[in-house]
């Protein structure tokens, strides 16, 4: 909706530029027709610019504020559970007890995976990263479901969000299964989401396999924590590969690629890493003079983030997540866990981390929760990968259903003019 106009002036000649607004948030100028004067916006890492229109999840950084179709993050961890918070990124509306229902036979009806992708695991060494794996796994599922997979019927991407919803924690459980070993167990649609993943990941044939319920429901938050936010760069990877027209387990695998990143995904795998190199309480206070000195290159990691300007209010329910974790298997008194407490503490107190607004973040507190449930370090980004599928499955869609252009950010060349070509026997040394 065009709300005013705005006036770009350039030397003698005047553009007139849209104005327009959304439901929340600030209006954007569209810039669409601004090549015709002979110039492109410059913007780097895209902080200023919307590259879609999007009605699935609206963040307010400076509020801290997340909303998943209008549904404020913190009423759906607490009240919801992740397969209804799948049905509702999906569809735009919370599910009624029937289509609920459906919704999850539909989902357990694809999770297993065809016995030959069990073949693909044996072709990686066992030590190699689970994201290496996952990539690769996810990317050959177009090569069994070729048949379903015209982007443009609306049934085909229906039934490729299902498959991919309901295979990502099954194929995740593979990559933890095959590193250490151990058969692969089939999923159990018996289970909850959650409460299967866990099964699949930690039960064996050889006994009976429960878990603590406090922990499955740590789960279950994590992942609707993590389903989705907004155009990040794992998000914005799925936009632009899926605006080539490319399968929707290609778009879906890109999107791992993209979030295995240290500076996105990993960044709770990277909180682990500094907790153990801190090692001890004794010595956090010359960690955190090292990240309050500008010359030093280390980094507290989980905190502050790039959007939140305000305290992340993921990180509100992540937190009383955590303690309960913490509380129901005993583990406060762990070294890695008090340090952990003993930096969140100094960090809500101190004057350099209150003035920056550098909060404890979602990550700071998942990575910690992640490690006492006993998943692996190197499988967190995994999860986060196996949660955000339905974000990255959502967005496509919404891309796909309406008009859409192929992805072409453009650049500011900085490079050589044009030169001719001289002989090797003609250039100098």
């Amino acid at each position: 909706m065009v709300i005013k106009k705005a006036r770009l002036t350039i030397d003698d000649k005047t553009l007139e530029l849209d104005i327009l607004s959304g439901s929340l948030g600030p209006g954007v100028i569209d810039i669409n027709s601004l090549f015709k004067s002979g110039y492109f916006t410059y913007d780097l890492g895209f902080n200023s610019t919307a590259a879609c229109e999007s009605k699935i999840t609206f963040i307010d950084g400076d509020k801290g504020v997340l909303l998943y179709r209008g549904y404020p993050i913190e009423q759906l961890a607490s009240q919801s559970n992740f397969l209804e918070v799948c049905y509702l990124l999906l569809n735009g509306e919370l599910p009624t007890p029937k289509q609920y229902q459906d919704f999850c036979k539909e989902i357990a009806h694809h999770t297993m995976v065809h016995e030959q992708i069990s073949n693909f695991y044996n072709g990686f060494r066992r030590d190699a990263h689970p994201m290496a794996i996952m990539v690769g796994v996810v990317g050959a599922l177009s090569a069994f479901y070729h048949d379903t997979l015209d982007i443009n019927n609306p049934e085909h991407r229906a039934i490729s969000a299902l498959r991919l919803i309901g295979k990502m924690p099954t194929i995740a459980a593979m990559c933890y299964k095959y590193s250490i070993g151990q058969p692969f167990m089939p999923p159990q649609n018996h289970l909850s989401y959650a409460d299967n993943f866990l099964h699949m990941m930690y039960a064996t044939p050889c006994e009976k396999f429960a878990i603590n319920p406090v922990l499955v429901r740590a789960i279950d938050r994590i992942f609707i924590l993590h389903a989705d936010h907004e155009q990040n760069a794992s998000t914005s990877t799925v936009r632009l590969a899926g605006s080539t027209g490319a399968n929707p387990f290609a778009c879906i695998s890109a999107g791992i690629g993209a979030l295995w990143g240290p500076a996105h995904g990993g960044a709770n795998e990277a909180v682990l890493n500094m907790l153990q190199e801190i090692g001890d309480i004794k010595h956090i206070n010359k960690y955190i003079a090292r990240a309050k000195d500008p010359n030093d290159t280390f980094r507290l990691m989980g905190f502050g983030h790039r959007v939140y300007k305000n305290y992340d209010p993921r990180a509100k329910v992540m937190r009383e997540t955590c303690h309960e974790v913490l509380d129901a298997i005993g583990l406060h008194d762990a070294p890695i866990f008090k340090l952990a407490m003993e930096l969140e503490r100094i960090a809500l107190q101190d004057d350099y981390f209150i003035e920056k607004k550098l909060y404890p973040n979602v990550d700071f507190y998942s990575g910690i929760t992640l490690s006492a449930i006993g998943i692996p370090t190197n499988m967190f980004t995994v999860i986060f990968a196996l949660a955000r599928t339905v974000g990255w499955v959502a967005q496509w869609n919404e891309m796909i259903s309406n008009p859409y252009r192929l992805g072409r950010p453009r650049q500011l060349y900085t490079g050589y003019k044009e030169r001719d070509y001289k002989d090797i026997q003609k250039r100098n040394d």
